[in-house]
């Protein structure tokens, strides 16, 4: 899958850190049934929490938008989060004991604050292709995640988290965030974006954001 025409590209740029946000050992327990319970509990905690605030950053999108398309697109996205896939991380949490209200008020772990902070200050400091950038690589990451290990699923116990991603309704979304992306870029900076003095920094927007993926996963499975 490639998502439209400049994930690829930031997805390249961002070299090693791509491999070991996708590949990460937490990954791997999920696709292998080896992750212990209590990681992933609390990882889908702490996501739900970045979540709340993943919202709030596209939502913030839509007022950086420059077209009534882009403004629908990123509504269209915050409502997906808000009421699809955070049912995911509340059902899952409610069937241990776990009912939402404790999740809204958990203890945001450092990790998740530096994470979703670094989110948000993109689209405040910066416009909407920062905030796209720094945006792409939970979303599109994920949608590669779960298709990667979308034949695994009959074998784990956490197939519920790889159906979500690898699902018609989360890979549709995905190719939807490319396409938004894709039109952002060339409104923007033309048909040659990796000609414009602005390619380098989106880039490293797209990295930094990737390595902060690593420190998340790293979380959940640390502790």
């Amino acid at each position: 899958m490639s998502y439209g025409a400049t994930f690829p590209l930031w997805r390249e740029a961002a070299g090693d850190a791509w491999h070991d946000y996708t590949r990460h050992a937490f990954v791997e327990g999920l696709r292998d049934g080896t992750l212990p319970r209590a990681a992933y509990l609390r990882y889908l905690v702490q996501d739900y929490l970045f979540l709340v605030h993943f919202s709030r950053a596209w939502a913030l999108a839509v007022t950086k938008a420059e077209t009534l398309d882009e403004m629908r697109a990123c509504a269209a996205t915050v409502h997906a989060l808000l009421n699809d896939e955070m049912r995911l991380h509340v059902a899952t949490c409610a069937a241990e004991g776990i009912p939402e209200a404790d999740l809204f008020a958990a203890r945001e772990a450092p990790q998740n604050i530096a994470y979703t902070r670094y989110v948000l200050d993109a689209g405040h400091s910066g416009d909407f292709l920062d905030l796209m950038a720094a945006l792409a690589p939970c979303v599109l990451g994920y949608g590669e995640i779960g298709t990667r290990l979308a034949s695994a699923a009959d074998r784990t116990p956490y197939a519920d988290w790889i159906e979500t991603y690898a699902g018609a309704d989360y890979q549709k979304t995905c190719d939807e965030v490319g396409a938004l992306i894709d039109g952002a870029i060339t409104r923007r900076l033309g048909t040659t974006p990796r000609d414009s003095p602005r390619w380098p920094r989106l880039c490293a927007r797209f990295e930094t954001a990737t390595r902060l993926e690593v420190d998340f996963w790293g979380m959940g499975l640390r502790g």
